[in-house]
């Protein structure tokens, strides 16, 4: 294909959800070996009320719900992204899941103090600790899996060029965080798991789904730089980066 037209198939495939299927024979992704799906079902099945935060398309949520022991009674989530609301509201409704849209990752959560036994959230833009302590119920569990600083940092790089480089003190900063609300880290864990892009339509696919990798991007802004890597991944075959995946959970005394 010439450039405009892996241009343009990365521009046509729909962003709604966080299936990543299309994917497949284009690019990968390794995991952390914690298995956070995993994780999540066994703590679901403990609790009676649970919540998930930055839920996407619910596929996530839905998926460790149907790995529980039991499904709470009480299944929650919250989506910032409209498109989003549909899907999720489908994929968590025969688990009895209600999802509520809020208004950005800054909006108060909108549940009473103590409700919940369990909030989670994989890959949240920007996860809320303050209003997570205050919702859970004394004894509960946090789960996240936070996209961690620098992650996929070779991408935005190469499009950008060099950024603040904050990663050393990222770990510090979330314990940080923890602790100021008053929870206390169970468990901390962070992996570099490699990415690799196969083609240009990927990378464009990716830029467009995960907004905040290069939150400015489109095109036009980025034509040249994506010609250069248009012809990098001719040499190399690939184009290789790296996330960052971060286990946090902690526990409300």
């Amino acid at each position: 294909m010439t450039f405009d037209e892996e241009i343009a198939e990365g521009l046509a495939v729909p962003t709604d959800g966080w299936d990543f299927s299309w994917f497949d024979g284009r690019a990968t992704e390794e995991r952390p070996g914690w298995g956070y799906v995993r994780l999540c079902g066994e703590h679901l099945g403990r609790v009676d009320a649970a919540l998930d935060v930055d839920t996407g398309g619910g596929e996530v949520f839905a998926e460790s719900l149907g790995l529980a022991a039991r499904v709470p009674g009480t299944v929650r989530a919250t989506e910032g992204w409209a498109p989003n609301h549909a899907i999720a509201s489908a994929a968590l409704e025969p688990f009895g899941g209600v999802v509520t849209l809020v208004d950005g990752a800054a909006a108060p959560l909108p549940y009473d103090d103590g409700t919940f036994g369990l909030v989670t959230s994989r890959h949240p833009v920007s996860f809320p600790y303050a209003e997570a302590a205050r919702v859970l119920a004394p004894g509960g569990t946090l789960l996240v899996q936070e996209v961690g600083a620098g992650s996929n940092r070779a991408l935005y790089e190469f499009l950008m060029g060099p950024q603040e480089d904050r990663d050393a003190e990222y770990l510090d900063e979330v314990r940080e965080q923890a602790a100021a609300v008053g929870l206390e880290m169970v468990r901390l864990r962070d992996k570099l798991t490699r990415v690799e892009f196969f083609d240009l339509a990927a990378v464009v696919h990716f830029l467009r789904k995960v907004l905040w990798t290069v939150p400015d991007f489109s095109v036009e802004r980025y034509h040249d730089r994506l010609q250069a890597l248009r012809a990098h991944i001719a040499e190399h075959g690939s184009f290789v980066c790296h996330s960052r995946r971060t286990l946090v959970e902690a526990r409300k005394p």
